[in-house]
């Protein structure tokens, strides 16, 4: 179910989201956004993400490199960005991996 206050539903409240990346990136921040309490289909927004960490790696098989650690405050905006506290990092496919 995609509707609000379903989407990214983990069933332990610790989780984990892998994303690969096509290409090699050089990121900067992350944005999460989660749905008003009156447009979730359950009616509040208990799953809206707290506490999370974000890592990167260069190319799969790689140690992992935290990029972060962030809150996301259900009582501010819906949708808040956190700028990384590692900027030197590239992470995604390098040039010419298949």
């Amino acid at each position: 179910d995609i509707s609000p206050g379903y989407c990214w539903s983990f069933k332990a409240s610790r989780s984990q989201v892998v994303i690969r990346l096509p290409a090699q990136v050089r990121p900067a921040a992350i944005t999460v956004q989660h749905p008003l309490k009156k447009s979730s289909v359950l009616g509040d927004i208990s799953s809206a993400p707290r506490d999370f960490t974000v890592s990167g790696v260069e190319e799969e098989g790689e140690e992992e490199t935290l990029l972060g650690t962030f809150s996301y405050d259900i009582e501010k905006e819906l949708k808040q960005t956190f700028p990384l506290q590692v900027r030197e990092v590239c992470v995604g496919k390098r040039p010419g991996q298949k």
